[in-house]
């Protein structure tokens, strides 16, 4: 196939496209390369995949609705995995206006362009923030989720009610992944394994919010990378037996399906720490402070719809996943 990703030199982004690549697609990529953190980290991931012949990469912005038009119509996209998006929880709190631009307007670019392309298929990425004030667990596609916690989350859950509307009046085929806690080589300096392990190895404290009673589905890359792929390969379809009097938020009568992609193994955050301090070989500094803005305790991942629909369930133990990390992350930063 041939297939758009978008925010291809972002974490996930790179995995995706690797994954389609190492199978044979031809993939279309396209970043802005912004400077939410370090561009040559993102430079880096491309250098992944430009040995690939059947890779292009296309400096772009979503937020540009005529340059996203056109690359559909020169290029001819038959499939599009969307990821590109602002990201991170806290950061909606400072600039929330990013999260609008890219999030909401993007996204709007993105559908228009799948529509009068005839795309079979739109995968984008929500995120498990969408549960927000959500406390019954496992957290179920089935669910109501109308209280997000951040401008962040409302973006995400604002992403699966416009897929929605395009799925009803295009006939478009649209799924929606939300991930779960995504962690692994080529992660986001943002992100807590990044932010854990510099502070170790340099002897500097962590800030560990609620004093360290936090529960995260922790899901190693390649199991999002692998997900998001085989939900590519299934295209979304009506529900036969949607119930319009009493509707499922996870189906509809329209082609149009969401999915949780995470561990289903929730993990206290202080054992992540202590499995990251193992792996390092290096005692952690805590810095334990109270629950912040926008964050939630827990997160845990019902992913029955994703095995009894596409066959899959992440696998990836919080160990081998952390080592992973941890091998990736001293080579990257160049620490014997």
């Amino acid at each position: 196939m041939k297939v758009l990703v978008t925010g291809v030199a972002g974490f996930i982004g790179m995995h995706v496209a690797q994954l389609l690549l190492q199978r044979g697609d031809e993939v279309v990529g396209i970043d802005n390369l912004n400077d939410y953190y370090d561009p040559k980290l993102k430079l880096a991931r491309l250098n992944q995949l430009n040995p690939f012949a059947r890779f292009k990469f296309v400096r772009m912005d979503i937020t540009d609705g005529g340059a996203v038009e056109d690359l559909f119509l020169i290029e001819g996209f038959e499939r599009v995995v969307h990821l590109a998006s602002q990201a991170g929880v806290r950061y909606s709190l400072k600039n929330p206006s990013a999260y609008i631009q890219s999030n909401l307007v993007g996204f709007g670019h993105v559908l228009e362009a799948c529509r009068h392309n005839n795309i079979d298929h739109l995968v984008y990425a929500s995120s498990s923030s969408v549960y927000g004030a959500n406390t019954r667990m496992p957290f179920s596609v089935h669910d109501n989720v109308d209280h997000p916690a951040s401008l962040y989350a409302a973006s995400k859950k604002a992403n699966e009610l416009m897929a929605h509307s395009y799925s009803h009046l295009f006939n478009l085929p649209t799924t929606g992944l939300r991930y779960f806690t995504v962690y692994g080589p080529w992660g986001r300096p943002d992100m807590s394994p990044w932010l854990f392990s510099s502070a170790i190895l340099e002897g500097r404290s962590i800030d560990v919010f609620n004093y360290g009673k936090m529960l995260r589905d922790f899901t190693f890359i390649d199991d999002i990378a692998e997900g998001t792929v085989r939900v590519l390969d299934r295209i979304a379809a009506p529900n036969p037996d949607f119930q319009s009097d009493f509707p499922d938020p996870g189906t509809s009568y329209a082609p149009y399906k969401i999915y949780n992609i995470g561990n289903h193994q929730p993990v206290e955050l202080l054992t992540f720490i202590k499995t990251l301090e193992n792996a390092l070989d290096r005692e952690a500094k805590l810095n334990l402070l109270p629950m912040q803005a926008g964050d939630v305790v827990s997160t845990f991942a019902d992913v029955e719809n994703l095995k009894r629909d596409v066959g899959f369930a992440p696998t990836t133990s919080l160990q081998q996943g952390i080592k992973c990390w941890v091998e990736w992350y001293q080579q990257y930063m160049d620490i014997s």
